[in-house]
């Protein structure tokens, strides 16, 4: 069906006169099928042909309808910079409104943020292409939906229901998808200050269980790159738990850095988990065999291996700290060897790790020892006198799981 200029902006007041939100978000969706009717109708529209249409509304939204044209335009013929240009105007249009209105427009600007969000990434992908900064417009994309952050947060005249503050936290997941997109996550703080500086934002376990997750998602990253592991743990944990369960995309993403985290913590993923995300079971299968059969020699070429990809990923040096579990797997073995005495010659440490392919002296070997019974890997301790190691004679070797404090041995 056919939608003319003048049939748009119609709707467009019909559903500001009902306070109408997801109609208003439909309508200023740059994919829909009225934008490509909009397309043909305006064959190369300017800003200075639609002038003729404006005071057909009352400001700003005239201006908003003249924005949308331009941007379907561009998108239309294919020109992502233009159309993010154009698109950004329009979006600080919709501000000016939504600074002054309650939170019944709040779809209508959760749509134009996301479309915003992604017109930037073409942008940048385009201007990447063509041998250009590729992160400009994203950049620009979140200095603009911040803008909408602050007039959610500093919402004091509507009522409770009605509060733009039911935006806080989506807007807020988008600022941040943005900031890892452009490896800015620094700029995190001043949104998360601002979150804290205001305690009348209602609590989080109040909001759509879909923001819930997308803000505990990035509070657990952030932790992570911050190595708050324990935060990381609790706050990823929970974005995995309340995901919709067919959000299979999501789920893999926070999986992708949970299961290092638990593994750390001597939790390790079931055959079950795994399978139901191959890429992750082919990612992480190597290390929990090789933790499982106090494997070194495996662990390390699996570290070789996927060193790019856990580069990449910021994983190589949670995977490189998690070696520890291989060599408490290993002087297990050798405590299970030697039929489970309370007393070991040091020596019997030592080879293993030279079997294992590590060349260490003998001196070496008792550092190992003694590093598995500082970090509570082994109950114990080394008489270096008499180079023995004398094992607890009970739970000497305690269950991963059960350590108090395990990201604490890391540092």
């Amino acid at each position: 069906m056919s939608i003319r200029f003048s049939t748009f902006i119609s709707q467009i007041a019909q559903a500001l006169q009902e306070e109408r939100g997801p109609e208003l978000a439909y309508l200023l969706k740059p994919t829909s099928e009225h934008g490509k009717q909009l397309v043909k109708e305006f064959r190369n529209p300017t800003r200075q042909s639609l002038r003729q249409y404006e005071g057909t509304m009352e400001t700003p939204w005239d201006e908003v309808a003249l924005q949308y044209v331009l941007v379907v335009n561009h998108c239309g013929r294919k020109r992502p910079a233009e159309a993010f240009r154009e698109e950004c105007t329009l979006v600080s249009l919709f501000l000016r409104y939504f600074a002054t209105n309650s939170g019944w427009t709040l779809p209508a600007l959760f749509s134009i943020l996301r479309d915003l969000r992604d017109l930037a990434f073409d942008a940048d992908l385009d201007a990447s292409a063509r041998g250009q900064e590729g992160t400009a417009n994203m950049e620009e994309a979140a200095r603009i939906i911040s803008k909408a952050f602050s007039s959610c947060v500093t919402d004091r005249q509507s009522s409770y229901q009605e509060s733009r503050k039911w935006g806080v936290y989506y807007v807020v997941g988008l600022i941040l998808k943005c900031y890892f997109r452009v490896k800015r996550i620094s700029l995190s703080k001043n949104i998360l200050r601002a979150i804290e500086a205001n305690p009348d934002i209602p609590p989080l376990t109040s909001y759509p269980r879909s923001h819930q997750v997308s803000y505990r998602y990035y509070i657990g990253m952030l932790g992570f790159l911050n190595e708050d592991f324990a935060k990381a743990e609790q706050e990823l944990t929970l974005a995995f738990y309340h995901c919709y369960t067919k959000a299979h995309s999501n789920q893999l993403r926070i999986l992708t850095y949970l299961i290092p985290l638990r593994i750390l913590r001597g939790h390790l993923p079931s055959r079950e988990l795994l399978d139901r995300f191959p890429m992750l079971d082919d990612l992480f299968t190597p290390f929990i065999s090789a933790i499982r059969s106090g494997d070194i020699r495996a662990y390390d070429s699996a570290l070789d291996r996927n060193e790019r990809r856990l580069v990449d990923l910021n994983l190589w040096l949670t995977l490189e700290r998690a070696r520890e579990l291989c060599i408490r797997g290993l002087f297990r073995r050798v405590w299970a060897a030697s039929q489970k005495a309370t007393r070991i010659p040091l020596s019997m440490f030592h080879s293993s790790l030279q079997i294992a392919g590590m060349d260490v002296s003998q001196e070496e070997a008792e550092c190992y020892v003694a590093n598995m019974v500082y970090k509570g890997f082994m109950r114990g301790y080394i008489s270096h006198e008499k180079q023995m190691v004398v094992v607890a004679n009970t739970n000497a070797f305690p269950r991963l799981a059960d350590r108090p404090s395990p990201y604490n041995s890391l540092y």
